[in-house]
């Protein structure tokens, strides 16, 4: 029998985002990277599948409305699952794009919108995307795709995914709210409550931590000069360590209470600092893609 402590034997990517956001291609870059692309199986069958012997290469599973017993609900237990699983290393990959884009990718290629009962594109666009907005949070990875080229999507995944890609380490910077409890798949999580909070100061409430009048009153709190560049070289004295242990992803976590100034200002800050370390940094935001969710257009607002 397996225990945790044995490295994991299925090596496995769930792709998902709304139709229409470039999943097929998605799908073929990753299939050309040497992956087994398996679409729309059952969520059900999908335990089933990782039974089986481990293949010598790893899978990408497509996740999506057109599943016959897809929910976000449904969806989030498989990936709460598959992530306790000791014999799996799990990733999710989430395809964004902003709804104006799908909708005019959609009336330019004439097809229906996979949605049950979407009447019209705009309608199927405003529905899925609020049936996936559980699963984008927990993503691992999310890729933009509003203005990619199908040649800029496949270079992305080539980045995240590729051969390469396992022989360097790739760092996920991420802010979040202590309020609604840690993001999953945390390596490494930071405090950042004690820094000055602009929430209290009336014109920056409404604002958030990429904001450099945000960022400005928050630097000027005693503590955070040496609380970064502490920061600063413990991490970077920790990622070679990492990477010498054959970890190939590292997520960073930077909570405050609210998730819109102290660490999403830390977050930046970091991710900045790292990448021109030399680092290969992506960045999330929870609560600001949380309240970016509820906007009509999708659109994150400072």
């Amino acid at each position: 029998m397996q225990t945790s402590d044995a490295a994991p034997t299925h090596r496995l990517v769930l792709v998902t985002g709304p139709s229409g956001a470039g999943r097929s291609t998605a799908f073929h870059a990753l299939e050309d990277l040497g992956y087994e692309v398996i679409d729309n199986l059952p969520l059900r069958l999908i335990p089933r599948l990782l039974d089986g012997p481990p293949l010598d290469r790893p899978i990408a599973l497509g996740l999506d409305v057109r599943n016959r017993d897809f929910s976000a609900t449904a969806a989030i237990e498989l990936v709460d699952t598959l992530t306790r699983n000791p014999a799996v290393e799990l990733q999710v990959l989430y395809l964004d794009c902003a709804p104006s884009t799908l909708v005019s990718r959609y009336n330019q290629t004439k097809r229906r919108h996979p949605m049950p009962e979407a009447n019209t594109p705009t309608e199927g666009v405003e529905r899925e995307i609020d049936l996936l907005a559980p699963i984008r949070v927990r993503a691992d990875h999310l890729i933009d795709t509003s203005d990619l080229t199908p040649h800029d999507l496949k270079a992305e995944i080539g980045q995240w995914f590729g051969k390469g890609a396992t022989q360097s380490l790739m760092i996920s910077v991420q802010s979040f709210s202590y309020k609604r409890g840690l993001p999953r798949g945390m390596d490494m999580v930071f405090d950042c409550r004690f820094l000055a909070n602009p929430y209290w100061v009336p014109a920056l409430r409404d604002k958030d931590g990429r904001d450099p009048a945000v960022a400005a009153h928050i630097a000027t709190d005693t503590n955070y000069a040496d609380f970064i560049l502490k920061l600063q070289d413990l991490i970077l004295f920790l990622l070679p360590a990492q990477m010498a242990e054959g970890k190939a992803h590292l997520t960073l976590g930077f909570g405050c209470t609210g998730g819109q100034h102290r660490s999403v200002a830390v977050a930046e800050k970091m991710s900045k600092l790292l990448a021109e370390s030399g680092w290969q940094v992506s960045k999330r935001h929870r609560e600001l893609e949380r309240r970016a969710s509820a906007q009509p257009d999708g659109v994150i607002r400072a």
